[in-house]
């Protein structure tokens, strides 16, 4: 079975990407390839950082490997936070709380609530580079709904959904329709046709 790399070591990203992947590829974190550093994303670009963090795998270790970064983009802050996302709240570490609490709070007073998740993935095969992008169009609830997955999931309402919060619909239901299941969907059309 032919075998990939998914730059992360993020149990939450690995697990929906396996499950979309349905066992036709087989998937390896960085911990599987003894990759235990702490990879750069310095990029001003969603696609600049994914494709830095497969390029520090495939220098280093030679394996196909692909990467994403994701960006929630809020159109009343600007397109921000785009790609502070996870550092939201502290530029020095993930606060998954801290970062929803900051956008509740900046966007206390903004009849626009309109955002997009959008996620980049870069493929890198032999050297070869490609990218595919997923986004799913939504609003901000004004209060954390939900319990399932994480980050900003208790306040993004996507587009269709009947109202409910990524974290309300359950991680079945994201995983068919968030941004990074349209980027991985994509991404294994690609690799399953070529398998």
């Amino acid at each position: 079975m032919r075998k990939i790399i998914f730059a992360t070591n993020n149990a939450h990203k690995l697990e929906e990407v396996r499950a979309m992947l349905n066992g036709n590829v087989e998937v390896l974190s960085l911990s599987d390839i003894g990759c235990h550093e702490d990879i750069p994303e310095t990029a001003p670009t969603l696609e600049g950082n994914a494709l830095q963090k497969a390029h520090f795998v495939f220098d280093r270790y030679g394996l196909d490997v692909f990467a994403d970064d994701t960006g929630l983009e809020v159109t009343a802050l600007g397109m921000r936070p785009g790609v502070h996302t996870a550092r939201y709240a502290f530029p020095d570490r993930h606060d998954p709380k801290a970062n929803t609490l900051k956008l509740l709070g900046e966007l206390a007073d903004k009849a626009d609530r309109t955002a997009r998740f959008r996620t980049a993935i870069a493929l890198i095969e032999g050297g070869k580079e490609t990218l595919f992008e997923g986004i799913v169009t939504g609003t901000i609830a004004t209060e954390e709904r939900g319990t399932e997955g994480f980050g900003y999931d208790p306040v993004f309402v996507p587009d269709d959904a009947d109202g409910k919060t990524f974290a309300e619909l359950g991680t079945e239901v994201k995983n068919k329709i968030s941004h990074r299941a349209r980027a991985v969907q994509k991404l294994a059309e690609y690799l399953l046709e070529k398998s």
